[in-house]
């Protein structure tokens, strides 16, 4: 019978050679009787060379008298199986690859060129035209969550974003959406040399149609600051265009941590502070037209951008 290995090639003869020592066991043993040196059968050494892409499903010997079984005649042969090859990146996710590497450097939009912004754009674009939920309020699912801003071209934020307190940074900007209570959170992270704090606003929103949400802001809150452990001052700092050099305040900073340190368990058990918001822009409507599992593009009301991207994705990785 003819098979991909001859099966009368396996050595059947009694072995009474002394094995070597193995691995995990210090003394030598005996082969036993009848037994087959599987490092010196053709078999085996064809499929050493191989080579790493392959892996042995089954190899089973002939008995003892060297003849091949009635039923299962295949079970004495080794079968190479070839590994799959990797997964090669959709569409899809190389252009969601590309749009993240294209924010780098732009804080946000902030401090994007033309340049750039023109090509976010025509990256955007492209991911609309295969947006994988055309009814993103179908799915709301799909929306709950956290989801962190990674860039914008709405101007009302580039002031936040300019950092116009010298020594406070804007650290995160994030929408937490509840699809079953139908709510959203905007929060801003804020963090100085002495404390974190936040600025959120609440809001309610209604499903409009397929792809827009009407949203109705109706609180704001003003988090409780968490003191820092310690605090870093950068060697200067740039204000209204003149440089200021924190070298000869250092030396109060152990000072400013010890008075820091006795107020803050007094800050810390004050709840947030909230305020109602009843102005006439509390409402607004967004329009999402992009969405999947780690990846959400909205347009608002004024035609402003916005990208953000789900908490714990790996396209928050840098």
């Amino acid at each position: 019978m003819a098979t991909v290995f001859s099966l009368h090639q396996f050595s059947c003869k009694t072995l009474s050679k002394i094995s070597p020592p193995s691995r995990f066991n210090s003394k030598p043993a005996l082969s036993p009787p009848n037994s087959i040196n599987f490092n010196k059968t053709p078999l085996i050494s064809s499929l050493k060379i191989l080579g790493p892409g392959f892996r042995v499903v089954r190899a089973v010997p002939d008995n003892e008298w060297g003849q091949e079984k009635e039923e299962g005649a295949a079970a004495g042969v080794a079968v190479a199986e070839e590994e799959p090859p990797a997964k090669e990146p959709t569409e899809i996710e190389l252009l969601k690859k590309q749009l993240v590497d294209s924010f780098y450097g732009t804080d946000r939009g902030l401090r994007a060129t033309s340049e750039t912004r023109a090509e976010i754009v025509e990256l955007i674009t492209k991911l609309e035209a295969k947006n994988p939920t055309p009814a993103p309020t179908e799915a709301l699912t799909l929306l709950d969550g956290k989801w962190i801003l990674a860039y914008t071209s709405f101007v009302g934020l580039f002031p936040l974003l300019s950092r116009t307190l010298a020594l406070v940074k804007v650290e995160e900007i994030s929408q937490t959406i509840d699809s079953q209570n139908f709510t959203v959170q905007n929060s801003v992270l804020f963090s100085g040399p002495l404390a974190t704090t936040s600025l959120s606003t609440n809001a309610k929103f209604e499903v409009r149609s397929p792809k827009r949400v009407q949203i109705k802001f109706e609180e704001g809150i003003i988090g409780t600051p968490r003191l820092t452990d310690s605090i870093v001052l950068p060697e200067n700092v740039e204000f209204l265009g003149t440089k200021i050099d924190f070298t000869p305040f250092k030396g109060l900073i152990t000072s400013v941590q010890d008075t820091a340190s006795s107020v803050a368990k007094t800050i810390s058990s004050q709840p947030p502070l909230k305020f109602s918001i009843s102005n006439t822009n509390t409402e607004s409507w967004l329009l999402t037209t992009y969405l999947d599992e780690e990846l959400r593009i909205s347009r608002g009301d004024a035609g402003s951008i916005f990208v953000l991207i789900k908490e714990g994705s790996p396209l928050l990785t840098p």
